[in-house]
């Protein structure tokens, strides 16, 4: 293969794709490839998708036009959670070249032996039900953070989702070599590591508490983000641990769905409110100051306007950060697509608005609640337009002008205002000149 050979990766939806795109580009340097960036004429596309919405197939179908207005002599290869779900489906897509499922993805650049153009796609995919062995990942190049795959799959039915038809059953990496991996990313640099999975609360059948006590061990790492975990998987001892720990940071991101328990027993979800309550009170109880998000469907089939106002007035209460909103979308194969009483689309984009404007209330209250606190924001070496980012660990996101010393660095602050354009103004504690930074 000559050396000049060049693959660009795009990758749609989870952390967990990414986690998992960057472990299949190092399959692609080691073999003398150069990756380059998506926007740039490659010889190869690899576009690992998502199907947990509709709009993340039409954004893989979009991406593929995108592709063949710029390299239409380009190999087209397509992975991830839509191709398993969808194969043929996708093999029909004009300029696919190659279609591979959850088993087969990680060995994509053995596929590449000719990577002409086909007349039509080739398709590689097994049943979801054959997907059985663990294939660990970590991202590796932001040397700031990484995101580190210590679980996939799901065992849990819930009615409206895709995930274990695209992933299959629960299954876990094991303890040492979730060790051995975050030594490996400490060693390379990385200062945070975030846990990530499809339902990383499940990790080993009940060790993900000692996964994490084990972590708090690892030297060289500063902080460690748990990604998302269920409330009925948020037990009462890892909360404490994290709130004793001094480098898993306050930050939670537990997934609601809905403030109704009809609405949530129509999910089959496995809680009910009363359980979510309980656990965003345990948290705060001990961390006043956490992070707390959460993920919420609107427009589930039998959702009424007073289900709806419920999961608001519910959310209006809790003592949470910010929401990830997700508007309804049918997925063939769940059973909810069955349901009765579809709710209007433009019913469910209303809904949608209302708690995504609830959401921004809830981030600018957590951020008045932070002024005149000291931090340490770890800076991120991404420049954008002359713009660097970073998080404090209790995940407030501020940015400032690029200043090259900074990245990669965890500088410590104080917030002290926030003005009427949404910019944090701080202090810096240290001999860096005092910057502006903005609310994100």
């Amino acid at each position: 293969m000559s050396q000049t050979k060049t693959v660009a990766f795009h990758t749609l939806g989870c952390k967990l794709n990414y986690a998992e795109t960057s472990a299949i580009s190092r399959t692609f340097k080691n073999q003398g490839y150069t990756e380059v960036d998506p926007a740039e004429v490659a010889d190869i596309y690899v576009i690992n998708t998502c199907s947990v919405t509709e709009n993340a197939d039409k954004e893989c179908r979009f991406l593929v036009r995108n592709v063949l207005s710029r390299s239409p002599d380009a190999f087209i290869a397509i992975i991830g959670c839509y191709a398993q779900l969808k194969p043929q489906e996708i093999g029909s897509i004009e300029g696919v070249d190659l279609v591979l499922g959850a088993n087969e993805k990680f060995n994509l650049v053995n596929y590449l032996e000719n990577s002409l153009k086909k007349e039509k796609a080739q398709v590689h995919s097994c049943e979801i039900s054959e997907v059985n062995t663990f294939i660990g990942a970590f991202s590796a190049d932001n040397r700031t953070r990484s995101f580190l795959k210590i679980q996939d799959g799901c065992d849990y039915t819930c009615s409206y989702c895709t995930i274990p038809f695209a992933r299959g059953a629960s299954r876990s990496d094991t303890i040492p070599n979730v060790i051995r991996n975050a030594e490996k990313l400490a060693s390379g640099g990385v200062r945070e590591i975030v846990l990530t999975g499809v339902n990383i609360g499940d990790f080993g059948n009940g060790q993900f508490s000692g996964l994490i006590s084990e972590l708090d061990r690892v030297q060289g790492i500063d902080r460690f983000r748990i990604s998302s975990i269920e409330p009925n998987l948020l037990k009462d001892e890892i909360i404490e641990f994290v709130a004793a720990s001094k480098r898993f940071v306050p930050h939670f991101h537990i997934p609601l769905q809905s403030g109704s328990n009809k609405i949530l027993k129509s999910m089959r979800r496995r809680y009910l409110r009363e359980l979510y309550t309980d656990r965003v009170k345990k948290i705060k109880g001990l961390m006043p100051w956490c992070a707390i998000g959460a993920d919420v469907i609107v427009g589930f089939p039998g959702e009424t306007e007073a289900d709806f106002m419920e999961t608001y007035s519910f959310i209006n209460q809790l003592d949470i950060s910010y929401l990830h909103v997700f508007t309804y979308s049918e997925r063939p194969g769940t059973d909810a697509i069955q349901f009765d009483h579809s709710v209007p689309m433009n019913e469910r984009r209303r809904r949608s608005k209302m708690l995504r404007i609830l959401s921004d209330k809830k981030s600018r209250a957590f951020y008045q609640e932070n002024l005149h606190r000291n931090y340490h924001v770890l800076f991120e070496q991404e420049s954008k337009n002359g713009t660097m980012y970073g998080f404090t660990d209790n995940y407030i996101k501020v940015k400032t002008a690029f200043e090259p010393e900074l990245v990669n660095q965890l500088v410590p602050v104080r917030f002290t205002e926030i003005d009427s354009d949404g910019l944090m103004k701080i202090d810096l504690r240290s001999e860096v000149p005092t910057v502006n930074f903005k609310l994100i």
